[in-house]
């Protein structure tokens, strides 16, 4: 069976920019007096190591109180075009139309669509009436490389016909001002909006980056680390403290396992591609995966400049380690709730 290829990719964010000072005086102006002293809110902000955010909403639209309709209206809302302009570019770079596509598969937990995204704007993208759709939900921040990972078998299933992903989150419209804890805060400084899209092709006639061996790793009774919680206002992030910690202990028995099944060893690596996660997860990684304190700099640049856009953040991030150039295969990773981690080969 032939390899899957990526022959298209981009990654769009929407047009708000929010700077990070601001986002740390509305954060003061919102928590303070609640339990947050200003100088605490103010310091967490300035040590994120994230200089401004993309949103789906202008900046004062998070100065008021919004419940879960008017949240999820609003993901709907943008969520639409900012799919429409991941998917074009996608078409564009790849050199296909939306007719061409065989089967579309869409990433996003951080609203809720029924019809799910690929439908809803299917029309506006020329998408074919007999596409076959996968929404996928719930795979947080490893969504971006489970959906990679899915969308190759399902090009491998159907050789010649391309399959479009799209990873697509709004992770500011969860902004919780009703909420005055610190795994809330440590989320509004953290989180930012986007979307990644790529094509993936089955065809050795191709050329493009070669999608090789995917795997993902769950460790039980882990859910508390990451996820949401829902209730009438919306969702709430769930967000311990010992993420860090349990990335740096535990996360390289799961490349461990990977790498040999992939056909590496950590010698052969390229690159780990990574999914930057936070400042404090960064030297989690690095030290997991034997690499050298503040090599990975690409993910640090991601993360400054878009914060954590959940799902989509890894492809960002491999969207630029492909355009400078590296010797050797990649290995794409990211992780998520569950709590889960997400592996892919790629062969530049």
């Amino acid at each position: 069976m032939a390899s899957a290829r990526m022959i298209g990719l981009s990654t769009v964010v929407p047009p708000h920019v929010i700077d990070q000072n601001d986002a740390a005086e509305l954060a003061v102006t919102v928590f303070g007096g609640r339990g947050l002293r200003a100088e605490a809110v103010r310091s967490l902000f300035a040590n994120s190591a994230i200089r401004q955010r993309a949103s789906a909403r202008p900046f004062d639209w998070y100065r008021s109180p919004h419940d879960w309709p008017d949240r999820n209206a609003a993901y709907l809302d943008a969520a639409d075009d900012l799919f429409v302009e991941a998917a074009s570019a996608a078409f564009t770079a790849a050199g296909i139309a939306g007719r061409d596509v065989g089967a579309v598969v869409t990433v996003s937990s951080t609203g809720i669509a029924t019809p799910s995204l690929e439908a809803r704007v299917g029309g506006r993208l020329g998408l074919a009436s007999g596409v076959r759709r996968t929404p996928v939900f719930g795979l947080g921040c490893g969504g971006g490389v489970a959906g990679l990972a899915l969308a190759e078998r399902l090009a491998r299933a159907d050789p010649g016909r391309p399959v479009l992903m799209v990873a697509l989150e709004l992770c500011t419209l969860a902004f919780r001002p009703d909420e005055a804890t610190k795994k809330n805060l440590v989320a509004t400084a953290l989180f930012g909006d986007g979307a990644a899209a790529c094509v993936v092709v089955s065809d050795e006639g191709l050329r493009g980056p070669r999608i090789g061996f995917t795997a993902a790793h769950l460790w039980p009774d882990t859910q508390p680390i990451m996820g949401w919680e829902v209730d009438a206002k919306g969702f709430g992030v769930v967000l311990t403290v010992d993420l860090p910690p349990f990335v740096a202990r535990r996360c390289g028995e799961a490349a461990d396992a990977f790498l040999p099944a992939a056909g590496l060893s950590r010698e052969a690596v390229g690159r780990f591609v990574c999914h930057p996660g936070g400042a404090k997860v960064l030297p989690a990684l690095e030290a997991c995966l034997g690499l050298a304190e503040g090599a990975l700099t690409i993910e640090r640049e991601v993360l400054a400049e878009f914060g954590n856009m959940s799902s989509p953040t890894a492809l960002f991030v491999l969207e630029r380690v492909l355009a400078r150039g590296v010797e050797g295969p990649l290995v794409l990773t990211a992780l998520g709730p569950g709590f889960s981690a997400h592996f892919c080969r790629i062969d530049p």
